[in-house]
């Protein structure tokens, strides 16, 4: 014989299930946003990865921080443009350090 259950669990599936959705994960991105984050993510997993050829670990550990440090200070910019510029900036001191870090 099957329990009977009160209609207060099915009322809160229901309202779940049909509620007005509100997302974990923020806002939705635009394409162009969606883009660039990807760029940015593509960009900081490259940093990591070329850090893995730093010699010392302190200056190892004190790269990453300054990596993470950056991404995280500009995190909340939103502007197309300044998030470009940021990128393009990035992406060029990271090919001088990786020359330097190829040099040592």
């Amino acid at each position: 014989m099957r329990p009977i259950l009160s209609p207060a669990p099915w009322r809160l599936l229901r309202t779940h299930a049909t509620g007005a959705s509100r997302s974990r994960l923020g806002p939705t991105l635009s394409l162009d946003h969606f883009l660039l984050r990807n760029r940015a993510l593509s960009l900081y997993r490259a940093v990591l990865r070329g850090t893995r050829r730093v010699v010392d670990p302190n200056t190892r550990r004190e790269t990453r921080k300054f990596a993470r440090d950056e991404f995280e200070r500009h995190r909340a910019v939103t502007d197309l443009d300044h998030i470009r510029y940021l990128l393009s900036t990035g992406k060029t001191e990271w090919e001088s350090m990786e020359r330097y870090i190829d040099g040592m």
